[in-house]
């Protein structure tokens, strides 16, 4: 049989064990106490909720003109680009040419791409490539001709610009920057940050007028990045999972929860929508959630149409919160206890000559 510990021994393990819950479980005991107070569910009466219609399900509304924050990107279009006189040809301009006279073999009319290298391709005809970078439209329009004129003889050449390199600069998707700017190439930035989409048109218009005659754009938002809800679910005192999503205007409360993969295993039904309001409001505006009446009986009154920031809270089940605590504060008490008992076991052990002898069935306790 097992050496039976010493009167001492015991003492001393008893000693021990309520030194280990004074100096740790009383601390947690404390700091469930203060969480408890400090982050308690609200109370659903009728002066949480605003006094104002709610948007629903089956009634929802438009939201306000979108305004263009960090780091959303805009998709944007040049209508109309035109340069300032006088323009001098650049790389990827496009010349449209037509003639007079020429060839019938090989007509010459069309586009014709200003290369990087800076010269256009007239074809083997007509000897090939003509060199009209840093040139205006007429003085590309008498190089041309000169080079046709070499081979036939009373060519006349009309120049004209087709579409200037402005274009892809301009047109595409830009992300609004960290200071709030989109980049328009060699045209530099414009400043959109806090405006409607026709205020960021008319900046950007307004800009490029320093360098364009009569320009057109159109701006649209590719992609909603600045707008965003969170769905907060609480793990029964193991933690909160806060998911941010990006918010697009049409989702609700079911919609949010689905997008989650639904609650958690240690979920309750409590749900709440936390609203941000300003900070001189007396009341949060919080709106409860019926989970059970908008998935078992499909009401309408508590799937609230989701605004930009809202909090979505997600409460863990009360006796699920409380086993987790109340192992957090036992498991230092069962581990002091485990560690007292091996020790006399140990010591008894070493008293009576080791594991010989009448302690050959002799266990140490497993400490947990």
């Amino acid at each position: 049989m097992p050496p039976r510990p010493t009167p001492r021994w015991t003492a001393l393990s008893i000693t021990a064990a309520v030194l280990l819950v004074h100096a740790v479980g009383c601390h947690t005991l404390h700091d469930i106490h203060s969480e408890r107070l400090c982050c308690q569910p609200p109370r659903f009466n009728c002066c949480t909720i605003p006094d104002v219609p709610v948007p629903k399900e089956l009634n929802k509304v438009s939201l306000p003109p979108y305004i263009v924050e960090t780091p959303d990107i805009l998709q944007i279009e040049a209508i109309r680009v035109i340069p300032l006189p006088p323009y001098r040809l650049e790389p990827l301009d496009v010349l449209y040419l037509s003639a007079e006279n020429d060839f019938e073999r090989a007509r010459i009319a069309g586009l014709y791409p200003i290369e990087p290298d800076g010269t256009i391709n007239l074809g083997p005809t007509y000897g090939g490539a003509v060199r009209v970078t840093d040139l205006t439209t007429e003085e590309a329009q008498k190089v041309i001709e000169e080079k046709v004129r070499q081979f036939a003889k009373n060519a006349t050449v009309t120049v004209s610009l087709a579409q200037s390199r402005g274009v892809q600069q301009i047109s595409g998707q830009h992300i609004v920057r960290s200071d709030g700017t989109v980049s328009l190439g060699a045209y530099g930035s414009v400043y959109v940050a806090g405006m409607s989409l026709p205020q960021v048109k008319q900046a950007i218009e307004a800009h490029l007028s320093q360098y364009l005659y009569r320009p057109e754009v159109a701006v649209d938002v590719y992609s909603y990045n600045s707008k965003f809800y969170y769905v907060i679910t609480d793990f029964a005192g193991s933690g909160e999972q806060v998911t941010r999503l990006p918010h697009t205007g049409n989702e609700t409360v079911l919609d949010a929860i689905a997008l989650i993969g639904g609650l958690s295993a240690v979920s309750s039904k409590k749900i709440w929508i936390a609203r941000p309001a300003p900070s001189e409001c007396e009341q949060d505006q919080i709106l409860p959630v019926d989970w059970c009446g908008i998935t078992r009986r499909g009401q309408v009154k508590t799937n609230y149409q989701i605004m930009p920031y809202d909090r979505i809270y997600i409460l863990s089940q009360p006796l699920t919160k409380f086993d987790t605590y109340m192992a957090r504060v036992l498991s230092p008490v069962q581990r002091a206890f485990g560690v007292t008992l091996l020790g006399a076991s140990t010591v008894n052990v070493i008293r009576d000559g080791g594991l010989g002898g009448n302690n050959v069935g002799f266990v140490a306790p497993i400490i947990p």
